[in-house]
């Protein structure tokens, strides 16, 4: 089964701050909750006529992560909190955009990153790293992680999307050609979001995104 990679952009700092908040939430968070809560409740119901119990709803996930835990011992409780924790995102970033469809994304990443680094690209700007790279920074809880690796995350900060471009364009011209579209895929992706940062940044004043986001679902 194919795998979609979709991504968007927030500011990472408002993400975490509902992850713990418990009732210090201000009025406009409040309202974002209520967002999140009706999209967690209708990605519930989309399990369930899937017959997919996961031993916690993914309201009850919300729950517990805008409470401050992640303590459930169902079996797929990791499920439910990374879902819900999606839905948190979404709640504070910027429509979605899909990347691609990969029947085996880990692996594909994984075998573009050997070939990058091969051809000398900084470790810190391989795909497979911002891809895969889990939740945001500073939850202050644990979180595990599903057992089966869907759904899962990655995340990259927007100042390091112009480097990793020109990283891969550097050297498009050697890369093993059954993976050029691919780059290129990434190149424009990157390029895209960088022009849209710095555009935003610079005219409007209540900017702050700072991360661009990766959701990676089965």
């Amino acid at each position: 089964m194919s795998r979609i990679i979709s991504y968007s952009t927030a500011d990472q700092a408002h993400v975490v701050a509902f992850l713990g908040a418990g009732d210090s939430l201000s009025a406009d968070q409040r309202d974002i909750l209520a967002d999140m809560r009706a999209c967690a409740e209708a990605d519930q119901l989309r399990l369930e006529r899937q017959d997919i119990d996961w031993g916690l709803t993914i309201p009850e996930a919300l729950d517990h992560l805008i409470a401050g835990h992640a303590g459930s011992t169902a079996e797929y409780a990791a499920n439910a909190y990374y879902s819900a924790l999606q839905h948190i995102i979404d709640a504070n970033a910027s429509d979605p955009a899909d990347l691609g469809s990969y029947s085996k994304p880990s692996t594909f990443f994984g075998l573009l990153d050997n070939e990058l680094r091969r051809l000398g690209v900084d470790a810190d700007l391989l795909p497979y790293g911002y891809l895969f790279a889990g939740p945001p920074d500073g939850i202050p809880f644990p979180l595990p992680h599903p057992t089966d690796g869907s759904p899962d995350f990655g995340r990259l900060p927007l100042a390091k999307a112009k480097p990793a471009a020109d990283a891969y364009r550097r050297v498009l011209d050697r890369v093993d050609p059954e993976l050029t579209h691919d780059v290129n895929i990434l190149i424009g992706m990157l390029d895209d979001e960088h022009d849209n940062w710095i555009w935003a940044r610079e005219r409007l004043d209540w900017y702050t995104q700072d991360t661009l986001f990766f959701s990676i679902k089965g």
